[in-house]
């Protein structure tokens, strides 16, 4: 790992691949290739051929030809991984931030930074959830922290094997995974370290892929947090162009494997999606956004409630 202080809690990282493939959550690979999820533990199984066979038997006969071919893509994914171990990196920024809860915005140093609050009730009558409710309230008097992160793979991998459709593909879609290996190597090292909020943290990979650490890292475009025109917020508070990062018109990232998102420590934080919301919602939220709210209806399109 390569690691430059920008500033006080304000870090770039760079990784070779080898340091983050141990943290690839191989079942979103094999996703992309159209393999459920059963098929991506061959990347648990030894490498042995007699350890490799023996995986395949305990697969259905009529579901072994499909685990052969889970076995070969993985095979040939982490030969390419090798391959571009000597000319790739990825390169992780995070800044800590005080930042206060202040209604449904987070309040970043002296940025607003509005967000969205469930409105369809909860079969078990929960609360309506809001981000900004694992952030300490600007009533309290008292500063909180809020983490801001990307991570992207360097640009020259967009372009590799672009005359190979096949292998341009694999290469594509381990892109996306190593910018997401990367972000979940760099969060235990925040957790740890930058931060230190949970200093004696000692999680396997298994245990960090399913989540068992304090605190949440949702990313923009997630259901926590699904209006991509906050990447321009983002990027005011990170500078996320010092990694290569990118911004269309519409707020979508360049290069196409890249996260961002931001990092909360409560003890009671978790991930939820916020679904619909109504038109009032999506009309306060245009205003606090300072955009007109044809605009925001673009961006969040997915989650207007349709009128009946």
């Amino acid at each position: 790992m390569k690691r430059t202080i920008l500033a006080p809690g304000h870090e770039l990282l760079s990784y070779r691949i080898h340091e983050v493939t141990p943290y690839i959550n191989w079942i979103y690979f094999f996703h992309a290739w159209g393999f459920q999820p059963r098929f991506a533990a061959i990347a648990n199984i030894h490498g042995c051929d007699s350890c490799r066979a023996l995986w395949l038997t305990t697969f259905p006969e009529e579901e072994r030809t499909k685990a052969s071919e889970a076995m070969q893509l993985f095979k040939e994914a982490n030969r390419m991984l090798g391959r571009l171990d000597e000319t790739i990196s990825i390169h992780c920024i995070f800044r800590l931030c005080q930042a206060n809860a202040d209604g449904d915005n987070l309040l970043i140093e002296g940025t607003t930074f509005p967000l969205l609050r469930q409105q369809t009730p909860q079969p078990d009558g929960s609360p309506f959830l809001c981000l900004s409710d694992f952030v300490r309230p600007l009533s309290s008097g008292t500063p909180d922290i809020v983490g801001l992160f990307a991570s992207t793979i360097s640009e020259e991998a967009e372009e590799t094997y672009k005359s190979d459709p096949y292998k341009h593909l694999l290469v594509q879609t381990l892109n996306d995974r190593l910018a997401e290996a990367a972000t979940e190597k760099m969060h235990e090292y925040v957790r740890k370290e930058a931060w230190g909020y949970a200093p004696d943290e000692s999680l396997s990979i298994p245990d960090l892929l399913v989540e068992k650490y304090q605190g949440i890292r949702p990313a923009v475009g997630y259901p926590s947090l699904p209006d991509q025109s906050v990447n321009f917020l983002q990027d005011d508070l990170l500078g996320m162009n010092r990694i290569g990062i990118t911004l269309t018109e519409n707020g979508a990232m360049h290069p196409h494997s890249s996260v961002c998102g931001m990092m909360l420590a409560h003890l009671a934080s978790r991930y939820f999606s916020v679904g619909k919301i109504g038109e009032d919602q999506l009309d306060d939220y245009a205003r606090r956004r300072g955009m007109p709210i044809e605009n925001m209806r673009k961006f969040l399109a997915g989650n207007i409630e349709s009128a009946s």
